[in-house]
């Protein structure tokens, strides 16, 4: 049986990485989520989920990081640091966790070599994103060369991020063509019942249909 490791935050990018390592590529699906006390970890952990349930996942993991919440230094998981919602500034946003998808690749390539599964599939997109520096090409293949010298000789994982060259409207309408339960995931960086439309991963997404000329099913804040 060919197995993928995917890491599915619950969100749009990741639900979509995941569908494309089980019905384009093949692969049988070990779901992996991480709750690191970000704002939103119990909303993401139902999406992450219902996406697993939604793609027949093998296996379903997820690990309790709450390191990330007690290292600080992010938005995400500082109480005392605002989400921003007056729109996208030049460098590196607050909402940066730092190190976050280094950690996550490490623990994802001990859980793939665990289970002799071929490949990670991870939904980072450097193009469209916010400019956070793990989510860029080269940090991929440098995570790739530490996960190649740091496993068994016969142990052969493949760092998979089909979208990391993609627009937020190409995500949208792809994941539309390929029936991804977008109304299933979660983008907004607060924790409320509706998202709130105006922080820089709702900005993002709504951007993205809107281009894409599709309707966003999940519930935003008239405000």
């Amino acid at each position: 049986m060919k197995k993928a490791v995917c890491i599915i935050s619950g969100g749009m990018d990741s639900a979509l990485s995941s569908y494309i390592a089980k019905y384009k590529d093949g692969y049988e699906i070990i779901a992996v989520h991480f709750n690191y006390g970000q704002k939103t970890e119990e909303k993401e952990l139902k999406c992450f989920k219902d996406i697993a349930k939604s793609l027949n996942a093998i296996k379903l993991i997820d690990l309790d990081l709450h390191f990330i919440k007690e290292i600080g230094g992010s938005a995400l998981t500082d109480e005392n640091i605002a989400v921003p919602k007056d729109g996208l500034k030049p460098g590196i946003p607050v909402t940066y966790v730092p190190f976050r998808n280094g950690i996550f690749l490490s623990i994802a390539g001990a859980i793939a070599e665990k289970e002799e599964a071929e490949a990670i599939y991870i939904g980072v997109v450097e193009e469209d994103s916010s400019g956070y520096p793990d989510c860029s090409e080269s940090f991929i293949t440098s995570m790739q060369d530490a996960i190649d010298k740091g496993t068994k000789p016969e142990t052969f994982i493949k760092l998979k991020t089909p979208l990391v060259h993609l627009k937020k409207e190409e995500i949208v309408r792809e994941a539309k063509k390929m029936q991804v339960p977008l109304e299933k995931t979660w983008s907004c960086y607060e924790s409320g019942e509706k998202a709130c439309g105006v922080c820089d991963s709702c900005r993002l997404r709504l951007k993205g249909f809107e281009i894409a000329n599709l309707k966003d099913e999940i519930e935003y804040n008239k405000s």
